[in-house]
Formats: structure tokens, sequence, C-alpha cells
């Protein structure tokens, strides 16, 4: 009676100097456990490494014999890993990271609760004294009392038969036994759908057959798919629960189960109206005879209703979907709430807005153009002004605005000049005489850059070549670089110009025409041919015209 009086009043009243956990000796030196966040993440630590030296520091044992202390509290160390793992998701911002766990009175620590039987029950640490005198945070004799009862009811025998090796270094929250289960639960789903779906699929056929009515053709091709995926979704959600996995990476399994059951489910309807609507077409068209108006009505109310009916499963969709998450649950109300009417409005144009919009996602994604970058589109030279999802205002040169389709830019070619950089090269052909001195006329060139030019050349390239030779001229081409496309053609311009100056001052600069003729009198010739002429005689008459 008296000793069980003194382990009451030990349990009420925090004990100092006194020993505890005499079983396991001293703790080795990465025992860290003086604040009750170091303690935990050094019993995460140990326990996910498998540090059976260290785990048992972290529990208080004391009410063990000192003999049992060691293996009892490599066990209850271990299963209570696999319970806060997967019961508990801690957040170590919320959890004292002072020694005295907040306050100088703070003795016991309350990091969560945990479901058991029909109540909950709190896992604590409590605070210690060490034999040099500092706070020891430890996991509550009463925790560590109900481990075993956690234990089996979160955990399961087969977790402590795996080897240890399983259990090493979590990727993620979820270990390596349980990424390979979740690897061999994805493809034992997908085959069992695939036999399921056959099975469903010959019954289906064989119920088919015995009735007049085509409907329920249409179920069965429009289910052919989306059923396989909305039972991968369910065998996956289910399965899942043998992995025993932690509150995170379940809640993650679940919601992709969900929206692969929503997608599953939009694929079927969209299925299911587009081969419905082709059914009813082929019976009233087979039906009407020569009654081709009655068929076009009927093809045009089928339209309209089809794409209102297709718009509307999108927005359906797309609000179920939202309303998953939290952060977006207050947009998927809204648009579930006008799903009605959205799908009113969007009726006939339903189908091309939607491929605009996406059209527009599309082109802010990939940008193959940006708000002010410099484009040809249909032979008009000009800037990105605006970009919207259904259309791109551009602004030509002399102040026109082009507006472009957004589909434009996805399906025809155009030119960007400045999709990697703004900088351009720029040319300036100039014709002149075969007697122009190039040389010269490069290093004028050069000087115009370093002068006129000088505010719109960047001063990275420039050369002078002779391109192209005809009977009368050579063709010259200046090449210039500059910041953008702006300025290189300011800057083509006062090439132009300067070189045509200089060229026109020098005397064999701009093209001449030459013309070589014989004097009248000297013309005669032989009853075989034209005398030649004498040396001498021959006079060369070359005018010069020059050319504009």
């Amino acid at each position: 009676m008296l000793r069980k009086l003194v382990f009451v009043l030990l349990l009420l009243v925090p004990s100092v100097g006194l020993a505890f956990n005499e079983g396991l000796g001293e703790p080795p030196p990465q025992v860290e456990r003086q604040t009750p966040a170091s303690s935990v993440a050094g019993f995460l630590e140990a326990a996910h490494s498998r540090d059976t030296v260290a785990l048992p520091h972290f529990l208080s044992l004391s009410h063990l014999p000192p003999e049992q202390q060691r293996a009892e509290g490599e066990r209850l160390g271990r299963r209570l890993m696999f319970v806060l793992d997967r019961t508990l998701w801690l957040d170590f911002s919320s959890i004292s990271q002072e020694p005295t766990g907040g306050s100088p009175d703070t003795t016991t620590v309350t990091l969560g609760q945990v479901p058991l039987g029909r109540g909950m029950r709190d896992i604590r640490l409590r605070r210690a004294e060490g034999p040099d005198g500092a706070p020891v945070w430890l996991f509550s004799e009463k925790t560590v009392r109900s481990i075993d009862a956690l234990f089996e009811e979160h955990g399961s025998p087969l977790v402590e038969r795996l080897p240890a090796w399983l259990f090493l270094r979590p990727v993620w929250v979820l270990e390596l036994w349980q990424w390979l289960g979740l690897g061999t639960l994805l493809v034992v789903a997908l085959l069992a759908s695939r036999v399921l779906e056959d099975i469903g699929r010959r019954l289906g056929e064989r119920a088919a057959k015995l009735t007049k009515s085509g409907w329920d053709d249409q179920l069965l091709a429009a289910s052919r798919g989306p059923v396989r995926y909305a039972l991968v979704a369910v065998l996956c959600t289910a399965g899942s629960r043998v992995l025993m996995m932690p509150p995170p990476a379940q809640h993650a399994l679940d919601l992709s189960a969900r929206s692969l059951l929503l997608v599953s489910g939009a694929w079927f309807v969209l299925r299911f109206v587009r081969l419905s609507a082709s059914f009813i077409e082929e019976k009233v068209v087979s039906g009407a005879g020569e009654d081709v108006g009655r068929a076009r009505g009927l093809r045009t109310q089928l339209v309209v209703m089809r794409r209102i009916i297709e718009a509307a499963t999108y927005v359906i969709t797309a609000s179920l979907l939202l309303l998953q998450f939290e952060g977006v649950r207050n947009v998927g109300v809204s648009l579930l709430a006008s799903a009605g009417i959205a799908g009113l409005v969007i009726g006939l144009a339903a189908q091309k807005s939607i491929s605009t919009l996406l059209a527009g996602i599309q082109l802010s994604i990939t940008q193959p153009v940006r708000i002010g970058d410099t484009v040809i589109v249909e032979n008009e030279w000009g800037w990105i002004e605006e970009i919207t999802l259904t259309y791109v205002v551009v602004k030509v040169w002399d102040l026109r605005r082009l507006v472009v389709p957004m589909s434009h830019f996805l399906d025809k070619p155009f030119q960007n000049w400045s999709k990697v950089s703004p900088d351009i090269l720029g040319t300036a052909e100039i014709y002149a005489d075969y007697r122009t001195d190039v040389p010269a006329l490069r290093a004028e060139l050069s000087r115009v850059l370093n002068n006129e030019g000088r505010a719109l050349w960047d001063g990275k390239v420039q050369g002078l070549q002779v391109t192209a030779l005809s009977e009368r001229t050579m063709t010259l081409r200046a090449l210039v670089s500059a910041a953008d496309a702006g300025k290189a053609f300011d800057l083509r311009c006062i090439v132009r110009e300067k070189l045509i100056e200089y060229l026109g001052r020098q005397p064999h600069g701009l093209p001449v025409v030459r013309a070589e003729g014989l004097l009248p009198a000297e013309a005669v010739g032989s009853r075989t041919g034209p005398a030649l002429p004498a040396a001498g005689d021959r006079n060369v008459v070359a005018p010069e015209t020059r050319r504009e």
C-alpha cells in the first residue's frame, strides 16, 4: 500500500533529482532532450533511422523493471512511431523550443490527440530533471502505457515483420515499403480495372442484344474508357488503407481519386452526348426521306443542345474540382451556382469560345509573343500593344491598330524580331561604279557610324561587302547593328544618305553607262566581212549618264 502511495505522489509532483530509466544507462551524445521540440525531433530521427540505442531514451520507462527497459523501449518506440506517422501530423512551429516548455510552471506538453476506442488519447511530453539538474523532456508514462492499445487500433502486425531497411529515411512522408506498396497497388488496380471492364462490357453486350433500343449500345460505347479509370480510382483509394499512410499522403491520394472520378464522369457524359446526338441524327435522317428541311432543323437543334450540355459539363466539373481545395472553394461555389446560366449563354458559340480561351491560356504560357515585341503579322510591321484571352492588338508603325485573333499566332507563321533579344541587324544596299574605292567607302561607313549614327548604333556589328555584280554596276551592302528595330531602321536611312553623298563627291563613285562605237568613214569593210579599223583609227565614245 505504501509503495502505491509513493508511486502516485511521484506522478503528481515533479521529481527533483530522482533518477529515471535506470536500466538504460547514460544516453548517447546524439540524444537531445532539453526542449520539447528537440525531444520530438530526436525521437522521430532515431525511430526512422532504427537507432535502437538512442530510441528508448526518449520514453519514460521508469515503471518497467530496469532489465526490461531496453528491449521494451525499442519495441514501444517503433510502435509509437507507426502511430504518430499515421494518425498525428506534428507541427513543429507550435511545439515549444524552450527548456521550460513555455513557462517555469509547465510540466507537460500535449502534442495532439489520437483516436482510441470511442474517445481520444492525448500524446504528451513530461518534464523531468536530469542528473545535472537540467530539464529533460520524455514521452509521459501515461502515453507510453497506451502505446500498445494505440498500435492495435491504428497499426498492423505486418509492419513489424517487414525488413528494417524498408523503414529507413522516409521520402516526403512515406517510407520505402509504402512507396513500393503504392506502386504495386497502382499496377494491380490498372490490371483489375481492365479485367472488370471487359467482364462488364461482355455482360452488357449480351444484355443489349435482348433489347431493340439502341440507347444501351450508346451507353456501352460511351462507358468504354471512363469506367476503367473510375474503377482505378475506387480500387486505389480502398487499397491504400492497407498501407496505413500518414494523413497528408492519404488525403492527397483521396483527393487524386476523387478528381479522377469527376474527370471520368465528365468524360462519360461528353461521349454519351456526342454519340447520342449522332444516333438521333442518323435515325431521323433515315426516317425523314426527302424531307431535307426537317433533317437540317433537327441537326441544328442537336448541335445547339450538344454544345450547351458540353459547356455545362465543363463548368460543373471544374466547379466540383475546385470545391475540393479550401483556397479556391469560393470560386467553385460561384461557378457551380452560375452553371445553368453560363451554359445557356454560351450556347452555339461554346466550343469556339472555349477553344479561343484555351488558345489564350496556351499563348500566355508558351509566350511566342509578349507585350512590346516587334512582329510582322499579315505583312504589317509593328509592336505588340495588348494581349487578351481572345485577341492581340498590334500597333503598326503608322499608328494604326491591327486586331489579330488569338488563334492566328498558334496556327499561322509570323515573324518575331525580339523573341530572344531586341537587338537586330540591318542592311543598306547601294549600287556603285566598278571603279569605286571600296576600302575608302568602308572607312566612310565607320566614320558615319561613329559620328552621325552614334546615338543609334550599338557598336557591335559593322561591315561593307560587295554582294552582287551586273554588267553595269556592283552592289554594296552595308551591315550595321542596333539595339532595337526602330533604331535599326533610322540608322539604315542615315547610312544610305551619307554613303550616297560620299559617292557623289567621288570622280568614279555613282554608276555610269558606257558605249563603244566606230566612225562612219572607217566602217567600210570587204565583201567577206567588215573591215577592221587600223590601230589608232578607233575612237571610243563614253558618254556619262548619271542614274537618279
